[in-house]
């Protein structure tokens, strides 16, 4: 809900479908919301709406609703597949982007584990993958140990990481002989003369 001072609020969904009938040519696409505010009016909007990019980011940051309760994201494991579960069947052809961090404050094997077989169940075409570094003034400063090794933080990334690239390829080959309208950029950071590469 968008308020601004002593006026009536407006939902955000009121906003973008406002925004979504400016340019039908024109594509829409918002990033990092809270998976709290994706109620059923939203991702009916996203899915009727071709100006509205079927791309969801749902920051999930761990895979276990104990590591979530510590973040106190205020959302447990069950709750986030839920959701992703109604989007896939109001959207089915969206596209789940994620945030995920390693090593939280007294993060277990156990845990962990959890937060691999959640990216393995989601199947994710884009993820944002991080090693937790503790940061002042957050209730995980005050409250929480930051208690798991470095060492320990880096291995942990490193098997998110190839997890959600096994993932993410083996979607991205169920793509093969399918066509998609995209939005090109430009070109990307790595692209030379030689061997251009676009972004989009």
């Amino acid at each position: 809900m968008y308020k601004s001072r002593n006026k009536a609020g407006a939902r955000f969904v009121d906003l973008l479908e406002a925004v979504s009938r400016v340019d039908e040519e024109m594509r829409i696409r918002f990033t990092s919301p809270h998976p709290k505010d994706f109620p059923l009016p939203l991702l009916q909007l996203i899915a009727e709406r071709p100006s509205i990019c079927a791309s969801l980011h749902l920051p999930a940051q761990s895979g276990s609703s104990t590591v979530l309760q510590r973040m106190r994201r205020g959302y447990t494991r069950e709750a986030y597949l839920a959701l992703v579960e109604r989007a896939r069947e109001v959207i089915p052809d969206v596209s789940l982007s994620s945030d995920f961090i390693a090593g939280f404050c007294e993060e277990t094997e156990e845990e962990h584990l959890e937060t691999l077989s959640l990216i393995e169940a989601v199947g994710y075409d884009q993820a944002f993958l991080y090693a937790y570094s503790l940061r002042a003034r957050t209730h995980a400063a005050y409250h929480l140990q930051d208690n798991v090794l470095e060492s320990e933080k880096q291995r942990r990334l490193a098997e998110i990481i190839a997890t959600f690239r096994r993932v993410a390829a083996a979607r991205n080959t169920a793509e093969v002989g399918r066509e998609h309208l995209v939005l090109v950029e430009g070109p990307s950071k790595r692209s030379t003369p030689e061997k251009p590469t676009w972004t989009g």
